[in-house]
């Protein structure tokens, strides 16, 4: 299968130095792409891309006119892939890319019942207020949605991109795709991942603009949740030329 890495980043040229060369490494003998979403960056981003790219990485560059957020960077990403699986990670440096062989391996190997692979935080680097809400984020979420997910923030994941592209979209989508891919019919599975401390800049997401923001988001996925219908298989059965026209001239 051919992987396609999805990075969505607004000035994290510093971090994105370091962190292309560590993707392409994880994945070596692998088939991948890596897509690298702008949105609105007004650093040296492109000319770092352009140097990585003109030295042999499978790198493609896509940048927005103005920032929309990351949510709408994943969605931009996503109908560029040309990959059969989606993975997803931070462009801050925070996640570490040695995961994401092993999220695609453990999608693979969950089955073809299984939708979407998701990293989940260990020794997080954040502060103890943002560590805070975010616990008390995912015990209300799990609460409300039974995505059976601990840390849907995490931007470690796996998904295939049929089942990617069928989920609604939304501000703030990627933190409820185990909800929206069980939502299709499919289970998730899950890889312990340790969190690293940023190395460069500052993080672009307070605790009380999300907190605010994910109120309504809860809400609008808990009634996608309960007003969701999981669609029955469709199968045409192939008939040849002869038994058509038998069926149309029989009594």
């Amino acid at each position: 299968m051919i992987l396609s890495v999805l990075i969505p980043c607004k000035n994290e040229a510093e971090n994105l130095d370091f962190l292309l060369d560590e993707i392409m490494a994880a994945l070596h003998g692998r088939r991948f792409e890596i897509i690298l979403i702008d949105d609105g960056s007004t650093d040296n981003i492109y000319d770092l891309i352009r140097g990585k790219a003109l030295s042999g990485a499978p790198i493609r560059y896509i940048r927005h006119d103005k920032s929309a957020g990351k949510g709408a960077a994943l969605r931009t990403g996503l109908y560029a892939a040309k990959g059969d699986i989606i993975l997803t990670i931070d462009g801050d440096g925070q996640n570490d890319p040695v995961y994401l062989p092993q999220l695609a391996d453990a999608l693979a190997a969950a089955g073809p019942q299984c939708g979407i692979a998701c990293g989940q935080r260990q020794s997080r680097t954040d502060s103890a207020a943002k560590q805070y809400a975010s616990r008390f984020a995912n015990r209300l979420r799990q609460k409300l949605l039974h995505d059976n997910t601990r840390d849907t923030a995490c931007g470690l994941k796996a998904v295939y991109t049929h089942i990617f592209r069928r989920l609604p979209f939304f501000e703030n989508w990627q933190r409820y795709f185990p909800a929206l891919v069980k939502r299709e019919g499919y289970t998730a599975t899950h890889i312990d991942v340790i969190d690293r401390p940023r190395r460069f800049g500052q993080s672009k997401y307070g605790i009380f603009d999300r907190g605010l923001a994910g109120i309504a988001d809860l809400a609008g996925v808990c009634w996608l949740m309960r007003r969701g219908k999981i669609l029955p298989k469709a199968e045409e059965t192939a008939m040849s030329a002869a038994k058509a026209k038998a069926d149309k001239t029989a009594p």
